[in-house]
Parts: structure tokens; sequence; C-alpha cells
């Protein structure tokens, strides 16, 4: 039988994070053996391994990678289709745009301007959030499109429209000695006297090696860079906001970023439609 049940998913998503039977029974509100028994009758009934376990601990089987992103994805399918089918019975037509605080602002007051012009235009509502969180607030259902960013997000499982490419500046104190080049390289960019890179958190929440302090947040950077304790290399556009305190210097050779809208795959949304289409127009 093919058919999985939402609760086993919950058991198994649980189990898989935590690597630990009391942890994710614990997590679950639940006792211990009849988590125990829920993933064995799951592994019988799809005749296979999910999990080792030995006396060591508790590791995912290949089969159980698997089965932990599809599970996820369902659940946040099911989480979603909730949300959103309660958003459409309380507010009708209404749109949520999640976007990364600070992020893309001109490109997003544009769209934003020209939406509102259009004669059957939907409310939006702009829901700012935290860096890499906009892929996820689509996935669960509490927004409808995203303005996202290539190649940092993951953009798996959804219909995009790419909306602006440009080069990336480091932004660093105003009164630097390097605030008045006329460019940088990536390589100068990691070695300027006293300023390490501040460090973005990677998708899964970890941060990559390096001497520069963790950012969560925009406001977070500005103030590092804004003191003289980190530079930080972002899409040029940043300069929308950035502060008397801080200096933009481009960066030649760093990757390109897109901009770009993007929403779940299955949507069948007109308003979304009709967003997309000014988008595409812009």
């Amino acid at each position: 039988m093919d058919t999985l049940e939402t609760r086993e998913l919950r058991y198994f998503v649980a189990v898989a994070e935590e690597l630990h039977f009391g942890r994710a029974a614990e997590r679950l509100g639940m006792a211990q053996p009849p988590l125990s028994r829920a993933i064995q009758q799951l592994e019988r009934r799809l005749g296979v391994t999910l999990l080792d376990r030995d006396r060591r601990g508790v590791a995912l089987t290949a089969a159980g990678e698997v089965l932990l992103r599809e599970a996820r994805a369902a659940l946040d399918a099911t989480t979603a289709a909730a949300r959103r089918t309660r958003r459409a019975a309380r507010s009708g037509e209404r749109l949520v745009l999640a976007t990364k605080a600070g992020a893309s602002h001109e490109l997003l007051r544009d769209l934003l301007d020209a939406y509102a012009a259009e004669p059957e235009a939907a409310e939006v509502e702009v829901l700012m959030c935290g860096i890499g969180e906009q892929a996820r607030l689509l996935r669960d259902g509490r927004a409808d499109v995203a303005l996202v960013h290539r190649p940092f997000d993951d953009l798996s499982g959804f219909d995009t429209e790419d909306l602006l490419t440009e080069g990336q500046v480091a932004v660093l104190p105003a009164g630097h000695p390097y605030a008045t080049r006329g460019s940088l390289s990536m390589a100068e960019a990691a070695d300027v006297p006293g300023l390490p890179i501040a460090r973005w958190p990677r998708l899964d929440g970890t941060y990559p090696p390096g001497p520069g302090p963790e950012v969560k947040d925009q406001a977070q950077m500005a103030q590092l860079v804004a003191l003289g304790l980190a530079l930080i290399v972002i899409p040029a556009s940043a300069y929308a906001w950035l502060w008397a305190e801080h200096a933009a210097v481009p960066v030649s050779d760093a990757p390109a970023v897109t901009t770009t809208l993007a929403w779940p795959a299955h949507s069948r949304s007109l308003p979304l439609a009709r967003l997309v289409g000014v988008a595409t127009r812009l």
C-alpha cells in the first residue's frame, strides 16, 4: 500500500530530525513505545529500512533520507493548504508577498505601484522576513508569492520569473581608506585590513567558516559595518537603505545576483497570475 498518513509522516520526521526516539517522543507529546511501534509498522508497510539502530544511536538509511525530504514537503503542503483556505475565507482575494527586509526595495515599490494600478488588483500584504526565510514561508502557506534571490535561495518546486540581475558591492564604513576605491575584487574584499566579511547563514541555518561576525538580519549587519567591525558583500541595489556612515564599492568579480518572483507551481490564483503579468512587464 503506497498511501501514507499525515500522522505517520509527522512521527517519522520527528525521529529523523532528532535521531533519538526519546527526544522525538517528548517533542510529539507521546510515550516512546507507541512511537517505536509506529515507525516499525511504517517500515513494514513500505518494505524498507528507514533507520539504522545500534548501541551508538539512530541513523538514517538512504531510503530514510528520501522519505525525510518527501515527508517535509508533504507536511508543508498540508499546512499550506489549511492556511491558504482559512485566509481565502477570511479575506477573499488577497495576496501575501514575502520579501527579505531591506532587499530589492525599489523593485518591490515599483512592482506594488504597478500592480495597484491594475483594474482588478487584489490587496497585497507584504510580509517582511529574515535571511533565507522566503522559500519556507511559501512552502508552509504563510505566503502566496515571494521575492527571492538566485543563487542563494532554494527555488525547487516553485514557478519563477526573473526580474533583475545585478552585480554586488562591498559595504564598508564611509571613513575607511578603501571607501574611495573604484572597485574591489573578491580577494581584496576578503582581505580589507581590520574589516572581516560578515557571514550570512546558509539555507540550513549554519554559518560558513571565517573570522567575520555572524549576522542574522539587515539591521545587525548595518550597525556592525557602521561601527567599523565588519564589511558585507551584497547586491548593488542595497544602496537604497545605506546609512550616511556606509560606503558601497563595486566588487568586480562577485557572482551576479538575480531577484526572482517565485510562487507554488500548483497555484491557480488569478490575483497571483495578474501580479506575475505585471512583474513580467516591469
